[in-house]
């Protein structure tokens, strides 16, 4: 059964049937999400074991375990990997270590079978929710992500290399000659932002055959299952007394020393008279930092020149800042863009295929996702996600609310009534920090679709760096990745990676300019209230339009058949496939 087809959407790679008393009908069952810290997968068993004695003691007076509650009741069981079994009791494979791993779960190779099932649900389970794709990843691509596999191993952390590595940092001796070289992602913004950022980074690293490590925050570890098997991909901080670079990742800014923009502008780089550059210092810094977010200026935007490439490779540790899906950029890069074209022949599917590669969400983030998704949106003969995300305060959400109602009025992604009792067999899922725009539209369609309005959560504002919160966007995310048709946010990257996880073309709203004083500046009132986007890839807000080798800014939308202009930001670019009709 497809993922169209209602039940659990997961048939095509065994998800199984869910229990009778999971299978209450939307319309009698109040969902709400409620979130509580599990232990860490470090913890210890007998630790998770005691916390949960608790939990079941307190069940009377507080909601314990991070699950999604419905009238249902549960069982406190516990499966072989020590979570509770309730989460998980959909599947019996869950309860057998042996399961079989096959080509499906494997997404046609992109995916390594060095994990096991249980560990990480997600990696295996997500393919089943989704139709059956027929982009599929290049040879090429597989042999590069096995190769970088190998390299995280090798040189990551808890290895002598690795170990061998910091001290020669901390000491600042810089390189050495073992061949491995480090990456190192800065936690900047929001979930969405920091998704497509490391994105980036990791194609970077694959590139350039660094290790990429991840400074991703405080809440990495609940978020995301590690991707790279017998190793870590999250930085291990020194200790608080430390001088390493490595305790001061989060103070470096564009105007940094260190930094790349800054290091070109002083005695540190020689450049020639044919226009190479060099090291002025016998040997390379120990560390570079990268500011490649988008108020980063003319000299850190030399990061997409060829000769200034050469020079990083040198580097032995380079340390990136970025809120930006810098990969269109890389593409126009000369020294990555064979390589790029060769691992993406379809050139609109990278995020595509790197997103499900790298990002698979922890049990019970991935427990939520599938226990919503079966209870409200598995009987629906076709899903439309609504993506509402308002960046300037001062539009009226009326407004807001008639463009995404003339939205899906004008693409007729509803029909008008198909059921004798004039409602159609679908289901609208609304994401916003607001209930006030599901609540409308509830009142709106709630009467002509007979799966009904749905919203998650409602978080009123959002909370850079908050588990509970960034656990509850994620969750949505990929219940958006989850329908068959999207309408988005204008400049939203939360948008954008439930798009690219999807592989839907969304329709996207324009949006009011954030820093405008009237938020009609900017706004074309003949613009139709969304336009369909070129392609699934992720817009590049701020790239750099310096061409290198011609030294002048160049119209990049005419530099190569596959770099377009955003629909919703003027000045970004995107990736798309000469023929991009076949999403």
């Amino acid at each position: 059964m497809d993922a169209t087809q209602g039940g659990t959407g997961g048939a095509r790679v065994g998800v199984g049937v869910a229990n009778k008393q999971q299978q209450t009908s939307s319309s009698s069952t109040t969902w709400r999400w409620w979130w509580w810290p599990w232990p860490s997968r470090n913890s210890s068993c007998a630790t998770r074991r005691s916390l949960l004695a608790v939990c079941v003691v307190a069940a009377a007076v507080a909601a314990a375990v991070f699950v999604l509650t419905a009238t249902d009741g549960a069982w406190w069981g516990r499966s072989p990997d020590g979570m509770p079994a309730s989460m998980f009791f959909d599947d019996p494979r869950d309860w057998d270590p042996r399961s079989n791993i096959t080509a499906d779960h494997l997404l046609d190779g992109l995916l390594t079978a060095d994990f096991t099932y249980g560990s990480c649900r997600s990696r295996y389970q997500f393919a089943g929710y989704r139709k059956e794709s027929s982009h599929k990843p290049s040879p090429y691509l597989i042999a590069k992500l096995r190769k970088q596999e190998a390299l995280q191993k090798r040189c990551g952390p808890g290895t002598a290399a690795y170990k061998e590595a910091v001290r020669r940092l901390d000491s600042g001796e810089g390189v050495v000659d073992d061949g491995c070289r480090y990456l190192v992602y800065i936690s900047y913004r929001g979930l969405g932002n920091r998704i497509l950022a490391i994105t980036s980074s990791f194609l970077y690293a694959v590139l350039t055959e660094r290790v990429l490590l991840v400074d991703g925050g405080k809440d990495a570890a609940d978020l995301f299952c590690e991707p790279f098997p017998g190793t870590t991909w999250l930085l291990p901080l020194p200790g608080w007394f430390s001088s390493s670079p490595l305790r001061r990742l989060q103070g470096y800014l564009g105007g940094s020393k260190e930094s790349l923009g800054n290091m070109l502008q002083s005695d540190a780089v020689t450049v020639s008279a044919g226009g190479n550059v060099s090291w002025s210092a016998p040997r390379p810094p120990p560390y570079l930092y990268l500011h490649l977010s988008g108020d980063y200026g003319f000299h850190d935007k030399l990061f997409f020149c060829g000769a200034h490439q050469r020079l990083l490779g040198e580097v032995p540790w380079l340390f990136m800042w970025t809120d930006n899906y810098v990969v269109p950029g890389l593409f126009l890069t000369p020294p990555f863009t064979g390589e790029l074209e060769a691992m993406f022949p379809e050139k609109d599917a990278v995020f595509y295929h790197l997103g499900r590669y790298l990002f698979h969400p922890t049990n019970a983030v991935w427990h939520a996702v599938t226990r919503y998704y079966r209870s409200n949106l598995a009987s629906a003969a076709q899903r439309v996600g609504v993506q509402i995300r308002v960046f300037q305060k001062k539009q009226p959400p009326q407004v807001v609310l008639e463009q995404v109602l003339s939205c899906v009025r004008g693409e007729k992604l509803l029909p008008e009534a198909t059921a004798a009792n004039g409602t159609s067999s679908h289901a609208v899922l609304v994401t916003s920090l607001s209930s006030w725009y599901y609540e409308r539209i509830r009142d709106e369609l709630g009467g002509r679709v007979a799966g009904g309005v749905h919203q998650p959560s409602h978080e009123g504002r959002q909370r850079w760096g908050d588990a509970a919160h960034d656990m509850r966007a994620l969750s949505e995310i990929y219940l958006l990745s989850m329908c068959d048709v999207l309408v988005t946010s204008g400049y939203s990257t939360f948008g954008y990676v439930a798009q690219g996880l999807a592989g839907l073309r969304p329709w996207v709203m324009a949006r009011a300019p954030m820093w405008a004083d009237d938020w009609r500046e900017g706004l074309d009132p003949q613009e139709p209230p969304c336009r369909r986007a070129a392609s699934v890839e992720p817009c590049f807000h701020s790239p750099s339009a310096y061409d290198c080798a011609a030294g002048r800014d160049v119209d990049l939308d005419k530099v190569t058949p596959y770099i377009r202009r955003c629909v919703d930001v003027k000045c970004g670019i995107k990736l798309v496939n000469e023929s991009s009709s076949q999403w």
